[in-house]
């Protein structure tokens, strides 16, 4: 399949709450949640106001002009957060496209950003029953705490 990775531009940031909520982990045989879970403060930090602080980045993967998913980064005290100078990613892809190395790409794509912007690392928090936790070990995240359901990970850049 044949894919684009590009910043994503201003006027596509709305679509950050779709991909919100596309990035809850979902375990086999769980109902999801309702759409409007999204609207909880402890989700909003990842969406809210996004672009307004330098440390917002965000890049889309593009299907035939569709954007197909979304990786983006901010300083926030999330779950995953580290301290105030390590931005805190998150990712997500349509159901359909995941599992084809887009994800892999958009993650490597937005390390290589950082860099170039002068990050030392990122990091990130996933659930221990998410796939997706083994994808990021292979491109170069390591687990720094644990808790009973969660990884929080960064990646040394």
């Amino acid at each position: 399949m044949e894919y684009t990775i590009r910043e994503m531009t201003v006027m596509e940031y709305p679509l950050l709450n779709e991909f919100l909520y596309e990035a809850i982990f979902i375990p086999d045989g769980i109902k999801p949640p309702p759409k409007n879970i999204i609207a909880s403060p402890e989700l909003q930090i990842y969406v809210d106001r996004f672009g307004a602080s330098k440390a917002d980045f965000a890049l889309v993967a593009e299907v035939e002009q569709k954007i197909v998913g979304a990786v983006w980064v901010r300083i926030i005290h999330d779950y995953g957060h580290i301290d105030d100078e390590t931005p805190s990613l998150a990712i997500s892809l349509y159901k359909e496209y995941r599992g084809q190395g887009i994800g892999t790409d958009m993650m490597k794509e937005m390390l290589s950003l950082l860099k170039t912007h002068g990050y030392k690392r990122v990091s990130l928090s996933v659930q221990k029953a998410n796939y997706a936790a083994e994808m990021y070990r292979k491109i170069g995240f390591d687990i720094v705490r644990e808790n009973e359901e969660e990884w929080i990970m960064v990646c040394n850049l």
